[in-house]
C-alpha cells in the first residue's frame, strides 16, 4: 500500500488550490513579472479569499495584460472602466487603481535596484526563512519582517500592502517556508534551497 502524500490542510478540497500549493506556494521565486503578479493578486484579495483569487486568476491576467507592469503604468481611466466591466472581475475601482499605482512604484524599485527581486530578497540575504515556532501550527498573520517590508513599501508609495498582505506574499514567493513540517513540499524545499532556521 502506497503512503498517502501529505499536504497542508488549507489547500485540500479544491483542485486549483492544490495545484497552486503543489507547484507554486513557497517555492523561492526570482522572476519580477511573477513577483508582480503575486503581489497584485494579494492586493485584489484584500477582504476576500485566496481560493477566489485563484479562480479569478485568468480574468486578472486578461485584464492586466498578464501583469506586464510596463503596460499597466500606461493605463488611463478608460482602461480602468474596461477592466471593471469585464465579466468575472472584482468590481473595485480602488483596487484596480492600486494595481496601476503599484506598477509605477514597482518600476521605480527596479530602476533603483536593477530588479525587484534583488530589493525584496536582500531582506533575507537570498535565503528562505523557516520559523521553528511555525512548524507546530503557530503561523502568524504577520511578523516583524513583513512589518518592516510593508513600512518601506508604503514609504515608497505602494497601496494595499499592509504587513498581513506582505506576509502572505513572503510565504507565496518562498521567502518564508510555512508549509507544514509533515507536508511533502516542506521537505522538498528544505533539501533544495538555501534555508535559515529561526526561532
Amino acid at each position: 500500500m502506497m503512503n498517502e502524500i501529505k499536504k497542508c490542510g488549507w489547500c485540500l478540497g479544491d483542485e486549483l488550490m492544490e495545484t497552486y500549493h503543489d507547484t507554486e506556494w513557497g517555492t523561492p521565486l526570482h522572476d519580477d513579472r511573477m513577483q508582480f503578479e503575486y503581489i497584485m493578486m494579494e492586493v485584489m484579495q484584500c477582504g476576500l479569499s485566496w481560493k477566489l483569487m485563484l479562480h479569478k486568476r485568468e480574468a486578472f491576467r486578461h485584464c492586466f495584460d498578464h501583469f506586464d507592469y510596463e503596460k499597466i503604468v500606461k493605463y488611463k481611466q478608460d482602461k480602468v472602466e474596461e477592466i471593471l466591466s469585464y465579466q468575472g472581475m472584482i468590481k473595485s475601482p480602488r483596487k484596480v487603481k492600486a494595481v496601476i499605482n503599484n506598477a509605477n512604484r514597482f518600476i521605480k524599485i527596479r530602476e533603483e535596484y536593477g530588479t525587484f527581486d534583488h530589493y525584496l530578497w536582500s531582506y533575507t540575504d537570498y535565503k528562505t526563512i523557516v520559523y521553528r515556532s511555525h512548524l507546530t501550527g503557530g503561523t502568524p498573520a504577520q511578523n516583524e519582517l513583513s512589518e518592516r517590508i510593508s513600512k518601506d513599501l508604503k514609504r515608497r508609495g505602494f497601496s494595499f500592502l499592509g504587513p498581513v498582505t506582505v506576509y502572505a506574499h513572503l510565504q507565496a514567493c518562498g521567502m518564508i517556508n510555512d508549509h507544514d513540517e509533515s507536508c511533502f513540499r516542506y521537505k522538498q524545499l528544505v533539501e533544495n534551497y538555501p534555508m535559515e532556521f529561526r526561532d
